[in-house]
């Protein structure tokens, strides 16, 4: 049931009010995934009071806004991803006024706010999906095929395994791109249009600053929902267009509501926004997601997803300007999210290279988002014990064979969502007082916000330095960039007044110094008129 307000007032002010230039252009912004940031309560799980407590902490660490995952009601079949009431706050989490209290304290702090807002499906215990009429008109229903229709109405498979699709005591069989709790809902329906509407416009009067927009690229299905012809679709995600996924027609919802952002932004003199979750096949395609009447950012998943190699990230991001410049948008960067392995595991080169990674992402040009816990380097939790497992992934193919430890969609999503370690020398490490719903390893002691608070050597203080600097450097954040020449494996480009040097080699190499050290992943040293640079590392010059 939709919550209200114990005590409502108007909605908090964020920092900085109208059009002007866009906030978002050179943000960085932290992810918070909720149930494992900081418990209140001691339940062991993650809730808005405990994330509102550490909010002084972001402050500190120099983000300029915080994204929270869904903290919605739900029955947590996904991680809070199946929502049965997009207007009220899970009693795990908290309250509405919590939420409210958490808003109005982050942009007292100057930190703004974006939610996720989650439009592919919801779940099955949503009142739509409870009503069987309301059900065939708001959700993707479909006889099956066979003499007796007992077979799925066509081969789609789940992002999580097995078919998307569920037979009904009815008869009939429901849609589901990902779990069977998250029915698909049936965009062409104008009821679901406008009940999205009202719901954005329900939390932009709460106070938030802009939505993150869950599976951007999947409401609208291909006309005739037609077969793909083979299986393993999940790993066609992000490579080439599919049936159920990145549809021309998404584009008109996200023109629709762009609409609506800009005009409650007027109105109310902010600047809100929407950000794509958006897999796309190519760095054009990902593009349209941002062109000047759709969203305002689109998470540049293959930067995410490029190897350690020179040219292949000097391609990958030459390609993401390219595309993103051609629509007037900014990059938007990102390295770990809740849904992959960490980069400080991914990128295969340990704490060294992760850091480095870092150090990149965060002087290109455009928007950068920080997943909770990769500040304290955070490596990916691989040796979770079956039964504390809780993806639902997992349960639905992550364990067959072939299944990839690495690949963060086939069920080892949990490895990435081990509760946050603050303080002390054992778990659960100040997350909380009733233990961690993820159990956290015995050996992260050394990780915790206390251990690293004031270490030059740490990666926390590599990040607070870094982002420091990247305030207070007008060369940082938003504008242009040029390529340097740089030996093989090296990578060097210029922003105004900065050079970047990464060294993507397993070596030293050596460079005539290009100008005042400002900061590095590892130590720079000299050798007569010579910078030698470490292998996997990168340094920001002042030129």
């Amino acid at each position: 049931m939709t919550q209200e307000l114990t005590s409502p007032s108007p909605a908090p002010q964020a920092p900085g009010t109208g059009r002007g230039p866009g906030w978002w252009r050179d943000a960085v912004i932290y992810q918070v995934y909720v149930r494992s940031f900081s418990d209140s309560d001691g339940d062991g799980i993650g809730d808005l009071r405990g994330a509102r407590a550490r909010l002084p902490y972001l402050k500190d660490l120099g983000v300029d806004a915080v994204w929270l995952t869904p903290f919605y009601a739900s029955p947590q079949a996904d991680g809070g991803y199946d929502v049965a009431d997009y207007r009220a706050v899970d009693p795990l989490f908290g309250s509405l006024q919590d939420a409210d209290d958490l808003i109005r304290t982050a942009h007292d702090l100057g930190l703004r706010v974006i939610v996720d807002i989650v439009p592919n499906h919801t779940s099955d215990r949503h009142p739509w999906f409870q009503d069987p009429e309301l059900a065939r008109q708001r959700y993707l229903f479909r006889p099956g095929k066979g003499e007796s229709g007992e077979l799925p109405p066509n081969d789609w498979e789940s992002v999580f395994g097995g078919p998307a699709w569920t037979r009904t005591e009815h008869g009939d069989w429901y849609l589901h791109l990902f779990a069977p709790e998250q029915p698909d809902l049936n965009w062409d329906n104008p009821e679901v249009h406008a009940e999205f509407e009202a719901i954005l416009r329900f939390w932009l009067d709460l106070g938030v600053d802009g939505f993150r927009v869950d599976v951007a690229h999947g409401m609208i299905k291909a006309p005739g929902l037609p077969d793909i012809g083979h299986g393993q679709q999940a790993k066609l995600i992000g490579n080439q267009v599919l049936p159920f996924f990145d549809q021309d027609g998404v584009h008109a919802i996200h023109r629709t509501w762009r609409r609506l952002l800009d005009g409650y932004g007027d109105t109310h003199g902010r600047q809100v926004v929407g950000v794509a979750e958006a897999w796309a096949p190519t760095a054009e395609r990902l593009a349209l997601y941002v062109r000047p009447d759709e969203l305002h950012q689109a998470f540049n998943f293959q930067f995410l997803n490029a190897p350690w190699e020179a040219d292949a990230l000097r391609s990958v991001i030459d390609t993401s300007l390219a595309a993103t410049t051609s629509v007037g948008a900014p990059t938007t960067w990102v390295l770990s999210n809740h849904d992959v392995v960490r980069h400080t595991t991914r990128l295969g080169g340990g704490l060294d290279r992760a850091r480095a990674a870092t150090l990149l992402m965060l002087a290109l040009p455009g928007s950068a988002y920080l997943y909770q816990g990769e500040e304290l380097g955070l490596p990916e939790v691989t040796d979770l014990p079956d039964e504390a497992r809780q993806d639902p992934a997992f349960f639905r193919g992550g364990r067959t064979a072939g299944a990839s430890a690495t690949s963060g969609q086939d069920g080892f999503r949990d490895g990435c969502r081990v509760p946050l370690p603050w303080s002390g020398e054992l778990p659960p490490y100040g997350f909380g007082d009733g233990g961690s719903w993820l159990p956290q390893p015995d050996d992260w002691a050394a990780l915790t916000v206390e251990a690293q608070t004031g270490d030059p050597a740490s990666t926390l203080e590599l990040y607070r330095t870094a982002l420091a600097l990247r305030r207070r450097l007008p060369g940082l954040g938003d504008g242009e960039m040029s390529w340097a020449p740089a030996p093989d494996g090296v990578l060097a480009f210029t922003r105004a007044g900065v050079l970047c040097a990464v060294n993507t080699l397993g070596h030293e190499v050596e460079l005539p110094p290009p100008g005042a050290l400002l900061l590095a992943s590892a130590p720079v040293t000299g050798k007569g008129a010579a910078a030698v640079l470490p292998g996997d590392s990168c340094s920001w010059w002042a030129i």
